[in-house]
């Protein structure tokens, strides 16, 4: 036991060691089906090796940083692999995202269960990219494989990470570019491109097209980068190789932990539906997390070793907790409930004239007006984002008293309103351009007047697929991020309606060119209507839990 393992366990609150004495072997060589060398490294405990299960985690962001999870399961009666994915650190191929992980995870696999030390348990275990790469070995999974243990991810990286709502999410992109391209340039100039990523990704948030982005802001093309844009079309059969999604009835048991405001929590919710509905066995955990918060570290830890000790181990589940469980915000309080979605009641919150929102139905009323220009977007000012110094609840003053950002705002609360679920938008709205996002963001408004982000959802209008009424009205349904979140007394509501929350999301240019060379920004009208005819409103899930 090292001074960082009793720290880590401390603060992640792990049960006790069982064997202290733990080494680890380092660069032991897989080799794929084309001949590509791949590298990992094995924690374990010598005195407990013949029994311990076999957790796999498979990286792109090398192998030290794990080493520390690697001895706390290690020191808990498994063996823990590290392996660096292709093209990673000293892992041999060139790093394509997302490409390789089903054949090489495939070829993990076989190597594994060559071993002399595999004792013939295994259990996935990864957050983000990782948990993609515990996604990808599920199509070929063995009888062996019979656990694994997620944290913010998701199947489907396209809609849940790079093309939500059909709107590409270029500050996550960008940052997560920045990482790969700085984590393998000494760990001094790593941290302070994270660091200073605000300043240093400006290049990429206002370059056009976007496709000159990469140039502009790391002075190459990023290979990948260009993928994502030459494939932006809702549909492209590019994606399907890395949609795993369709093996959810596949899957061994799996714990899910979530964070509300991660951007993988739309459809990391999914993937748990998915495999609830085809009768596998899964749990969900979400707490107030963002994508990198501690928390989320440290709870996910835990629930990992819970979740591999009663599925590898077969021990008894001590954890006195339901099948999901659910932090609620502005109560600040942990529920336990039978399945998701939790018990709740939608209730339907109508926009209104002079900035109202509230239950009553609107009468007719002439409707709002912004002028959205690409020149100028609205900022995203927190939400779902990859940067962690951008993302979670923000102050969002900024964006409210923007003219081009139409905001509803509720009376004051006379008691507490809990909501616990999906959340739904419906926007009837008037655009003088075929091409349009519309961005949705609920807020919670203190008794001080300060309004924070709870929830946001975007629609990237696609002409082709979606037409107005003969009046030119159209009925924009936009799925918003699930939350739970108690809105106290003397608290208001608020919604926010606009069209742009950028670089959070990519601007619309309004000029329907494909996303990668659009370079014309032309500014657009736009109505939202809120009247007998066209009931814009928010669809909110009001739960007594």
């Amino acid at each position: 036991m090292t001074l960082m393992s009793w720290a880590l366990a401390k603060a992640a609150r792990l049960r006790p060691a069982e064997d202290a004495d733990v080494v680890v072997e380092r660069r032991l060589e897989a080799k794929m089906a084309d001949g590509t060398v791949l590298f990992a490294d094995r924690w374990y405990a010598p005195r407990t090796v013949s029994s311990a299960p076999v957790l796999l985690i498979r990286s792109p962001y090398g192998r030290q940083q794990f080493g520390v999870l690697g001895r706390l399961f290690a020191e808990r009666g498994y063996q823990t692999v590290v392996q660096s994915v292709r093209g990673t650190f000293d892992s041999e191929g060139q790093f394509d995202p997302f490409r390789n992980e089903r054949d090489d995870g495939r070829a993990t696999l076989d190597w594994i269960e060559d071993q002399p030390w595999f004792t013939g348990k295994l259990g996935g275990f990864g957050p983000s990219y990782m948990g993609l790469t515990q996604w990808a070995i599920v199509p070929d999974s063995r009888p062996y494989l019979q656990a694994l243990a997620m944290q913010i991810t998701a199947s489907d990286v396209r809609d849940s990470a790079v093309y939500p709502g059909g709107s590409f999410s270029l500050e996550t992109g960008a940052f997560w570019v920045q990482q790969m391209e700085f984590q393998e340039k000494g760990l001094a100039r790593y941290l302070w491109a994270m660091a200073t990523s605000r300043w240093s990704l400006a290049p990429a948030y206002r370059t056009l097209p976007l496709r000159d982005a990469d140039r502009a802001t790391f002075g190459h093309p990023i290979s990948y980068y260009q993928d994502w844009l030459d494939h932006a079309t809702p549909g492209d059969p590019w994606w399907e190789s890395v949609d795993f999604s369709p093996y959810a009835s596949q899957a061994p048991p799996c714990s899910h932990l979530a964070g509300w405001f991660d951007l993988f929590a739309l459809h990391q919710i999914d993937d748990y539906v998915r495999m609830r509905r085809s009768g596998r066995e899964a749990r969900l955990t979400v707490g107030p997390w963002t994508h990198s918060g501690p928390g989320a570290v440290a709870s996910g830890v835990r629930d990992t070793l819970e979740w591999f000790d009663i599925q590898l181990r077969h021990r008894p589940d001590r954890s006195g907790r339901d099948r999901v469980r659910l932090f609620v915000m502005g109560s600040d309080r942990w529920v336990d409930v039978p399945d998701w979605p939790p018990p709740a009641q939608p209730q339907r919150w109508y926009l209104g004239s002079g900035g109202t929102l509230s239950r009553a139905r609107p009468a007719d009323a002439p409707p709002d007006h912004y002028r959205y220009d690409p020149a100028d977007p609205a900022p995203g000012l927190g939400g779902a984002t990859l940067d962690v110094m951008l993302a979670g609840s923000r102050n969002q003053r900024r964006r409210e008293e923007r003219p081009d950002v139409l905001v509803y705002t509720s009376s004051t609360l006379s008691k507490d309103v809990t909501i616990a679920g999906p959340i739904d938008a419906e926007v009837w709205l008037q655009s003088s351009r075929p091409h349009f996002d519309v961005f949705v963001r609920l807020c919670d408004v203190d008794r001080s007047g300060r309004s924070r982000n709870i929830s946001d959802g975007i629609l990237r209008v696609d002409p082709d697929t979606c037409r107005p009424d003969p009046d030119g009205v159209w009925r924009i349904g936009v799925r918003m991020w699930p939350t739970a979140m108690t809105f106290k007394a003397g608290h208001r509501l608020r919604v926010q309606v606009s069209g742009a929350a950028h670089p959070l999301f990519a601007r619309n240019t309004g000029s329907g060119e494909p996303i990668g060379s659009a370079s014309q920004l032309i500014p657009s009208e736009h109505h939202v209507y809120h009247d007998g005819m066209h009931p814009s409103a928010i669809t909110l899930p009001v739960s007594a839990i």
